[in-house]
């Protein structure tokens, strides 16, 4: 891998990932690698079908590379585990999210599940994985970060990151630890608008810092950035991915980071909206990023391609900066991808039946993981009687609300353990005709439960609506469980019983029936705080 032989088009080529949409390789990204080298691709579940269908078109995509003389292609995906994971197969290992992990307080489950994502990563010719989210979530009101994160404590996310970190790579996945210098305390979602930090650089060393400091330690191999704006860092109103003194000034020099720095996709709107996707890209790059991230539409693409290149030829950009950049990038290629076979290659995926110790291992991590934060005499249930549960459904997709193909709810699991089981599905944003349904069921039961579910920053008014009224019926047991952020008791304080699972994933809603029913202890610390007035006969 010599700089010395690529031309300003392979250099510009190899600082882009970009994304596409279909199940092989189609016109767009067969655009992209043969007449602008890209450097890497990113999956969404847009790309997943069969596992063997994954790894095929990494094998493909490699033989375009290569077909072109052009360098080995990064292949990333966000696969974080829990709520936020592209690759939604019965065969692949249903992982844990952050949250889930960080309630268990042990960093070795997260090592642990780290190393098995990553080996079946490896199998499916993924070599960079955007991921671990090492923003603290230190905000109620976060609208996309919450469950992404392990927590609030800083030296708590710190420990599990670094736990991760080291699992990806020693497997050989390329770590991309995000959103420099960090997400967890906004209200604002940067795939829709512009967020700001406020605090100052004392306060952001001893907590949205400090991951990234461990990180760093841990020589992580890429660093992405936030689309956030830090006005202790930066004096401009521009957010960090475009600020020269957050990229530059404090993360290359004064954390003395040595590694790949990539941009969040650009096309989000904190982007995109205010500064163009072209522009962005050409500012990303003087600020001091490596590698720019346009992930979806071709025309955006293009656009920042040709941007960085005129921005070059125009001595906007020294092309000693694009050498700099392709540097790092060529020595992390060397690392981690250069003897990757070009070939297509069948992953040797079992069942999950099959894999007995992953199996063990994920379901000891829910049942260490889920959480219960008040209890006035409602658990367990009595296994000899009706219960009621009402389940929340993710109809809708966003790029960190997906739905899954393979559903266990709750009712599911909880027919496992006792005999008589009712379940009423509802939408996440269920109508005032549900509540109604809803209502009439539960008039006649006397054991309910209610499981919540919150993608964004509070429990959306419908269910709020709902378990406020449920409250009113005289139920001998009410219990709520939330199936993702945890912060819905602050919204409904009247709850006399309430779990947190954190997601709504398999494992875990069998962890949580095992609880309800009282054949097993709800073992996981809360990793945030919640109203303390909430919170009266807490175990």
């Amino acid at each position: 891998m010599d700089i010395s032989k690529l031309t300003l088009e392979q250099k510009i080529g190899q600082m882009f990932i970009c994304g596409f949409h279909s199940l092989v390789p189609d016109d767009q990204i067969r655009k992209l690698i043969q007449d602008y080298h890209l450097g890497g691709v990113i999956y969404f579940r847009r790309n997943i079908d069969e596992l063997e269908q994954v790894a095929s078109l990494s094998a493909s995509l490699q033989n375009l590379a290569a077909a072109n003389e052009d360098l080995p292609l990064w292949i990333a995906i966000d696969q974080e585990g829990g709520m936020v994971a592209r690759i939604d197969h019965k065969k692949m290992s249903r992982i844990p999210g952050n949250m889930s992990l960080g309630a268990t307080d042990n960093p070795e489950y997260s090592y642990e599940v780290s190393l098995i994502s990553a080996e079946e990563m490896v199998q499916l010719g993924i070599n960079m994985n955007f991921a671990p989210c090492l923003d603290v979530n230190n905000n109620p009101q976060n609208p996309v970060i919450g469950v992404r994160s392990f927590g609030e404590n800083a030296d708590k996310v710190s420990e599990h990151g670094a736990a991760v970190i080291r699992a990806f790579q020693e497997k050989g996945i390329s770590a991309a630890a995000k959103h420099f210098p960090g997400h967890g305390d906004t209200s604002v979602d940067s795939h829709m608008g512009l967020a700001t930090v406020e605090h100052d650089l004392d306060r952001l060393q001893q907590v949205e810092l400090k991951p990234f400091i461990k990180a760093i330690q841990e020589n992580v191999d890429v660093i992405m950035t936030a689309h956030v704006i830090f006005p202790a860092i930066e004096s401009e109103p521009i957010p960090a991915t475009l600020s020269r003194s957050v990229l530059t000034g404090l993360l290359r020099e004064d954390l003395t980071y040595k590694g790949i720095i990539v941009t969040d996709c650009l096309e989000m709107h904190a982007i995109a909206k205010f500064f163009g996707v072209g522009e962005g890209a050409v500012k990303a790059i003087e600020a001091g990023s490596d590698v720019v991230l346009v992930s979806h539409t071709l025309s955006d693409q293009i656009e920042a391609f040709e941007a960085v290149k005129s921005a070059v030829l125009s001595g906007r950009i020294s092309e000693n900066t694009i050498d700099r950049a392709v540097e790092r990038i060529l020595a992390l290629k060397q690392k981690r991808i250069a003897d990757l076979p070009a070939s297509d290659a069948s992953p040797v995926f079992l069942e999950r039946h099959e894999k007995p110790e992953v199996d063990r291992l994920l379901k000891e991590v829910s049942l260490k993981s889920v959480t219960l934060v008040k209890d006035q005499g409602q658990l367990p249930l009595n296994i000899n009687e009706q219960v009621l549960v009402i389940w929340p459904e993710v109809r809708s997709e966003t790029q960190v609300d997906e739905p899954w193909t393979e559903v266990v709810t709750l009712g599911d699991a909880l027919a496992g353990w006792m005999e008589d089981v009712q379940e009423i599905r509802i939408s996440a944003e269920p109508d005032q005709e549900e509540i109604e349904k809803v209502l009439i069921a539960a008039s006649s039961c006397t054991q309910v439960v209610l499981a919540t579910y919150t993608a964004g920053s509070s429990l959306p008014e419908g269910q709020r609506a709902l378990a406020e009224q449920l409250l009113q019926q005289n139920h001998s047991k009410l219990i709520a469980a939330s199936t993702r952020n945890p912060y819905d008791l602050n919204d409904i304080p009247g709850i006399p019983a309430y779990l947190c699972c954190y997601e709504n994933t398999p494992y875990f809603m069998e962890a949580l029936a095992s609880i309800l029913a009282g054949q097993s202890k709800a073992e996981g610390k809360l990793p945030v705080s919640l109203d303390e007035s909430n919170m009266v006969g807490a175990n």
